[in-house]
């Protein structure tokens, strides 16, 4: 097996792994149990499920590592094909994750403070169901400004994808649409909150991209041949 081929393996493992790990985190961590306004009913719902939620804590944290392996993973990939087009979607992605890790930090926090330490004694338990609320809506804005950068990493990546000559050309193209489907519904979050139909054909796009792109590289990965270098004007 040459370098190529285990790299495109590599990469194609790490992203379908990631895929897996963040749905888990999503479902064991916060589906039905943060629900954004009602401060006491969340607030109920993570003292009963405290364990869960501190490991779907940890599975995120998981999942954002398992994401910048894989954009490093596929920037090995990639960069012959046009080394700053490379380094664009990998700083990109590391920005995405960093501030994805800063948000997951408020996530905790809101466990923390309804957890009975003694040091948060002296607050009455509506102040502390509102502090844990207001962590939760500082996650949920961090997490949202994170799938900019998510977004936008998809665009070089598909570029790329395209260019290589052995992934095939209309996955690339697949990706870079699905940059502009995910950047909007990114921006639609802060601008226009109630308006979720960009949500509807952003989602599909991107399991179509994200997770074809992984199996492409895992099952296509021992076709691999040495890319096409990009003709630089």
């Amino acid at each position: 097996m040459n370098t190529l081929t285990l790299t495109a393996r590599t990469a194609g493992a790490l992203y379908l792994v990631y895929v897996i790990v963040h749905i888990v985190a999503d479902v064991m961590g916060r589906a039905g149990t943060i629900i954004y306004g009602d401060a006491a009913t969340t607030a109920a719902n993570i003292a009963a499920s405290a364990g869960l939620f501190k490991v779907g804590f940890v599975i995120d944290l998981i999942a954002a590592a398992l994401f910048l392996l894989t954009a490093w993973a596929l920037y090995r990939l990639l960069k012959p094909v046009n080394p700053d087009v490379a380094l664009l979607f990998l700083l990109l992605n590391l920005a995405g994750v960093a501030i994805q890790c800063v948000s997951d930090i408020f996530l905790f926090s809101s466990s923390l403070v309804l957890s009975g330490v003694d040091f948060l004694r002296p607050y009455a338990a509506d102040q502390l169901q509102a502090l844990a609320m207001a962590f939760l809506y500082l996650y949920k804005n961090g997490f949202q400004i994170a799938q900019v950068f998510y977004g936008l990493w998809l665009f070089p990546l598909g570029y790329l994808v395209y260019k290589s000559g052995f992934l095939p050309k209309v996955l690339g193209i697949v990706l870079m649409v699905h940059c502009c489907t995910w950047s909007a519904t990114a921006l639609q979050f802060f601008l226009f909150p109630g308006f979720t139909a960009i949500t509807y054909l952003s989602w599909p796009l991107g399991f179509v991209a994200e997770v074809g792109l992984s199996l492409s590289l895992l099952l296509m990965g021992f076709r691999a041949r040495e890319p096409q270098r990009a003709v630089v004007a």
